[in-house]
C-alpha cells in the first residue's frame, strides 16, 4: 500500500505523461481533483486521479485564420477588422480575442456588451442578424469573473458565426440583457439566469424557466451540491451520486 496521498500520486502520474502542447497548464494552481466535485466518498466514475488545473487566460495572435484552421489571414480576420472599423474604441470594448476549435470569440467588457452586439447586428460588413443561443459557464476559481455569459451569433448574409463572451463576478452577477438587440435571447437569458444566476439587466421578464419559482440556488453552478435520490434497480438500491463509494 502506497503511503502517498491521491494528490501526490496524481502529480507523479502527470509528470510521467508524454510532453504535450499544453504543458504550461501544469504550472497553474490545482482547481480540483477527482470527478464531479464529490468531497465525501470520492468521485463516482472510478477515476479519482484526475487533476484539473486553472487554465491561463489566452488570446490568439494575428492572423486569426478561419474555421478551416489555416494559418493565413482569413474569415476571422475579416470579422475582426470589420468590428474594429465599426467600433472606434475597439481596444477598450474588446478585452481579448480567442480562436479555438474553429470558433472565433470576442471577450467583451460587460458594460459594452449590448453596444458591441448592436454593432455586430447593424454594420453592413458584419450583419450578424441572428442570436442563436445564450448560455452560461461557471468558473469558481476565476476570481472576479466567476460567471461567463456566452452569446452565439449567426450572419445569414455572410454565412458566418461568432461568439461574444462577457464575464461578471459572483458577488455582482449582472450583465446587460441583449433582448432589446436580439429578441430571440429572451428565453435563453431566462434559462441562463435560472441555472447559473446571471442577472440580465433590462430583460422584460427575468424569471425561472425550468426550476420552480421558490427553488433555492442555481443547479448548473459547479459548486452546487450533487444531490440526487436513491433508485431501486433489480432489487438493489443505488444511492445518490454524492453518497456512492469511491473506487480509487
Amino acid at each position: 500500500m502506497s503511503s502517498q496521498n491521491p494528490e501526490q500520486q496524481a502529480e507523479q502520474a502527470a509528470d510521467r505523461l508524454p510532453a504535450q502542447a499544453e504543458d504550461e497548464r501544469r504550472e497553474q494552481p490545482i482547481v480540483r481533483t477527482g470527478m464531479f466535485g464529490a468531497k465525501t466518498t470520492g468521485d463516482t466514475s472510478g477515476y479519482g486521479g484526475l487533476v484539473v488545473r486553472q487554465s491561463p487566460k489566452v488570446s490568439a495572435p494575428r492572423p486569426y485564420g478561419g474555421p478551416s484552421g489555416t494559418a493565413e489571414a482569413g474569415e476571422f480576420d475579416d470579422v475582426a477588422d470589420s468590428l474594429e472599423r465599426a467600433l472606434p474604441d475597439f481596444g477598450d470594448a474588446i478585452e481579448r480575442v480567442v480562436v479555438d476549435r474553429g470558433e472565433l470569440t470576442f471577450f467583451v467588457k460587460r458594460e459594452r456588451l449590448a453596444e458591441v452586439a448592436r454593432t455586430m447586428r447593424d454594420d453592413p460588413t458584419l450583419r450578424f442578424e441572428l442570436c442563436s443561443s445564450v448560455s452560461g459557464v461557471h468558473y469558481p476559481d476565476d476570481t472576479g469573473a466567476e460567471l461567463h455569459s456566452v452569446t452565439h451569433l449567426l450572419s445569414i448574409t455572410h454565412n458566418r458565426r461568432v461568439r461574444l463572451e462577457a464575464t461578471c463576478p459572483d458577488a455582482d452577477p449582472h450583465l446587460p440583457s441583449l433582448v432589446p438587440v436580439y429578441p430571440t435571447a429572451d428565453w435563453h437569458e431566462r434559462e441562463t439566469y435560472d441555472f447559473f444566476g446571471i442577472v440580465y439587466d433590462g430583460h422584460p421578464a427575468l424569471t425561472r424557466i425550468q426550476m420552480p419559482d421558490d427553488w433555492v440556488g442555481h443547479p448548473q453552478r459547479k459548486d452546487y451540491p450533487l444531490g440526487g435520490i436513491p433508485v431501486e434497480y433489480r432489487g438493489a438500491e443505488i444511492p445518490p451520486p454524492d453518497e456512492r463509494r469511491s473506487y480509487t
